[in-house]
This record gives structure tokens, sequence and C-alpha cells, in this order.
């Protein structure tokens, strides 16, 4: 797969790229990360990209002409018709399903804007996805590029040291969309605080029943929505229904 990267500031991404366990993604070409600078495609000579607002107000906005011939090159290079990406607060939020979804794509061309945003004659011609990361501004799309990079390099073969490490994230479907466990490792006794008994027990049945008794007790003290989806799904079985029950319910 194949991601175009439209910044001013190309160089954020190079320690990312050649660090950490996810560099195997990028160091392999698994996941083809590319950047395009659209100030390479402004005239003048500054090489401006950014201009005063129409009606008024604080900030200056990208200018349509520069990313429109920087996303056109993208493309063009690329040899086919792709997705183009925007990080946007109007975005659909990235959640585990839309990373597993571009996971598992060819990739697109990723949008990082900046200053008060983007001439939305442009986002109106060119771009085909919003993503946001929350309800939050950041001063660029730069880390919401990294994040979304850093959650599909590790969905990829391989890049894990273990195969099955991203089978036991938080929100996976193979854990019915709970959040993940605590973990624990050495030494047994850490400050006075001892590592949970059903951990220390050899019994796998009684060690994964703890497990399985800790994500629905912390997806339920902290993200019910995902205990109410789960169970809209048919996800919960009687056991965790029974143990559901036995949790204090909130308070309102």
């Amino acid at each position: 797969m194949r991601f175009d990267v439209l910044t001013l500031f190309p160089e954020l991404f190079a320690p990312f790229l050649a660090n950490g366990i996810n560099r195997r993604a990028f160091a392999s070409g698994q996941v083809d990360v590319r950047f395009w600078n659209p100030r390479d495609f402004a005239e003048g000579n500054y090489r401006r990209v950014d201009d005063r607002p129409f009606g008024g107000g604080p900030g200056m906005v990208m200018m349509a002409e520069p990313l429109a011939r920087c996303v056109e090159a993208a493309v063009a290079d690329r040899g086919e018709a792709s997705p183009v990406v925007l990080f946007s607060p109007v975005g659909q939020p990235l959640g585990h399903a839309v990373v597993t979804e571009w996971a598992a794509s060819a990739g697109a061309v990723l949008i990082c804007g900046r200053y008060e945003g983007l001439d939305q004659r442009f986002i109106d011609r060119y771009v085909t996805h919003q993503i946001s990361l929350g309800d939050f501004v950041l001063s660029g799309g730069e880390l919401a590029a990294l994040a979304l990079l850093d959650a599909v390099a590790r969905l990829q073969p391989g890049v894990l040291g273990d195969a099955d490490s991203h089978a036991q994230d938080s929100f996976n479907p193979e854990l019915d969309g709970l959040l993940d466990c605590p973990h624990y490792t050495r030494p047994e006794v850490w400050r006075d605080m001892s590592v949970p008994a059903p951990l220390m027990s050899g019994h796998h049945a009684q060690i994964e029943r703890w497990r399985r008794e800790q994500r629905l007790a912390l997806t339920a003290e902290r993200r019910p929505d995902l205990i109410a989806a789960a169970r809209a799904q048919g996800r919960l079985q009687p056991l965790d229904e029974q143990y559901l029950q036995q949790l204090p319910q909130p308070t309102l």
C-alpha cells in the first residue's frame, strides 16, 4: 500500500518512520510513504501557499491552487485514481473499524492542513474522505496523519513481533470490541503490590476468565457505550451478563 502525504513539514515524519517496531512496515515497503510539499507547486519568489480569508477574520487560509497542483501530481505519480483524505474536525472519527479498512486498502493521498484551514473550493473538488482524531483542534494535520500511518502499519503482516499481538488490542472485534485488560510482568511483588493471583495460578481457563472479567469491568466503567454495542451485536455470553450484573451500578 502507498500513502502520499501532502505537508509543509515533511521533516516531522522522518523520526517516526525510522524508529519503533513499525519501522519494519516502512523499511520493507509494506507501507510506502511519499511526501509532497505544496510550496513546490506555488508561484512567485516566496512560494506562497496561504492568504487572508475573504470576509475578514484572524489567521490565514491555505490557497486552493498550490494544493490542487500538488494533489494532481501525487495522483498522477500513483498512476490511478486514489482516495484523498483531509484531516479535519468535521471528519469521521478515527476508530478501530476505520483503521482496519485503511489497513486493507491500497492507500490514499493524505492532506495535512495548516493555518485556519483550506479553501473550501479545494475541499469540494478534491477531497473524498475526512478524518478526525477527536473533539479538539491541532495546529496541523501531521499528527493526525502519523496516527493513521502508525495504526495502519501495525496491522500489516509481520510488523509486530507476535502476529497475535494486535488481536488483543482494545476495540478489536476478536475481543468483542471491549477495552483490553490490565497487564503485569516481573517482579511478582513491586512496591508492596502483587500480581493478581489468577495470573500466577497456571490455570489457563482461570486466567482467561479473569482477563475477560477485567475487560468487562473496565469497559463498563470507562466506556459503557462499548458494552451496549457488544450486547446489541450478541457478543456477550450469559456468563458475561452475570458478571456485569454483579458490578456496582453507576450513580447518575
